[in-house]
């Protein structure tokens, strides 16, 4: 469907690539105009942070907010327990309640880069659906919410019916999880006045339980809408690298990291990642991803910055920048790079090179670190590594180490006492 949208969210929605899908353009846009709009998106707590592949939905309520909305951040406190089966091929593992609440103290950090919380009309709101989730009586619950769900209709929703085409377990518990999140739907709407869903394009099904659950309860009409679920031209799940998840969180992935990982987006991807994740003009973002050869070069340097800066800010994302040149350009070591940490008395005893490689993140094993020895991409100082049962002590960690493997990826290692 073409829709021309009238409101300032759904152009930006539309212009810079975020929408998917809608389940009312023109409700959703004469809303948005009527007034402020309560928008919200939902994250389980299945991790300490959250990866790039959230990126986009933050994104989304960011601008919510700039457009003059109010953005809805929902911790799923109560549904982690139960976890979203959608497009899984297999039960997510059941975490105690202790470790959901870990995980939602070190996601909350993320959210204050990219709006603002508070008591006004379009501050943010951070709500935790097991206030009313833990509470439920489950008769109750059965009797009142869950005779207007059809399992027939359930069943046809493609991330179940996925699941069951490839013969793979789909437990009760998870089948609730649909119920659950359109629950979370309809109360909010009912304590909080929202009048939108978005997530990325897996959650359609779940989306529109909870806007024909409303509808039915409370005879109130609310909107839905979701992003494309996103991967690399070359075919690979956003927010995955070659080194492991691409964190928001600073204490899993430094700001020097973080800004590679966007100097090294591939060239189809430059101009479509610029008005996703950046705030950068369409007109310039369109400019600057039809660049070409070297030029292309510095519109990923912009990329990193720009995404840098607001999650990190300016100077972080300037010491990386820096940190960038003199590690390429330079050949130096750079003082933003990741650092591995050794004990003087693990240097006494001697420290393998293959453990070194782990230890900075620079392998996810043993057996990995060995491959990329034995495949030259491996070096110390800049120079090559060749023997796999290389070993140093205190004399060669005295002085600060850097490892790189390949041409791009880099860390240091120190000892301390």
């Amino acid at each position: 469907m073409t829709y021309h949208p009238k409101s300032d969210f759904m152009r930006v929605m539309t212009e810079r690539g975020f929408l998917a899908d809608c389940t009312d353009y023109q409700g959703l846009d004469e809303a948005l105009i009527a007034g402020i709009v309560p928008g919200y998106i939902g994250f389980d707590a299945t991790a300490s942070s959250l990866h790039v592949g959230s990126l986009i939905q933050i994104m989304m309520l960011r601008w919510l907010q700039k457009c003059g909305g109010k953005p809805i951040v929902l911790m799923g406190g109560g549904t982690t327990k139960v976890g979203d089966p959608s497009f899984r091929a297999d039960e997510r593992p059941l975490l105690t309640e202790e470790q959901i609440d870990a995980n939602i103290a070190g996601i909350r950090a993320v959210f204050d880069s990219y709006i603002s919380f508070g008591d006004g009309a379009s501050d943010a709101l951070l709500l935790n659906n097991a206030e009313w989730l833990d509470g439920l009586n489950y008769l109750t619950f059965l009797r009142d919410v869950g005779r207007h769900f059809s399992i027939n209709r359930m069943l046809s929703f493609e991330s179940v019916k996925s699941r069951l085409d490839r013969e793979q377990s789909l437990s009760f518990l998870e089948f609730n999880y649909m119920i659950l999140q359109a629950y979370d739907f309809m109360e909010l709407h009912r304590r909080h006045g929202c009048l939108l869903q978005m997530g990325g394009s897996d959650q359609w099904g779940n989306i529109v339980n909870g806007i024909d659950l409303t509808r039915r309860i409370l005879d109130d009409a609310v909107f839905g809408l979701t992003s494309p679920l996103l991967t690399t031209s070359d075919g690979k799940k956003m927010g995955k690298s070659q080194s492991g998840a691409i964190w928001l969180n600073g204490d899993l992935l430094s700001a020097y990291e973080f800004w590679q990982f966007w100097r090294n987006t591939t060239d189809a991807d430059v101009g479509r990642f610029l008005k996703l994740y950046t705030e950068i003009p369409v007109e310039e973002c369109d400019r600057l991803g039809a660049l070409e050869g070297s030029d292309i070069n510095a519109a990923k340097v912009r990329l990193a910055n720009e995404v840098t800066t607001l999650l990190y800010g300016a100077d972080a994302a300037a010491a990386a920048e820096a940190t960038a040149r003199e590690v390429f350009e330079k050949g130096g070591a750079g003082d933003d790079l990741p650092t591995a940490i050794v004990s003087s008395s693990e240097a006494a005893e001697g420290i393998s090179i293959v453990q070194l490689f782990v230890r900075a993140g620079l392998a996810r094993s043993g057996k990995e670190a060995k491959r990329l020895i034995a495949e030259g991409g491996a070096k110390i100082n800049d120079a090559a590594v060749t023997d796999p049962g290389l070993v140093l002590d205190a004399t060669d960690l005295a002085c600060q180490v850097k490892l790189s493997a390949g041409r791009k990826r880099h860390a240091l290692i120190r000892m301390t006492d």
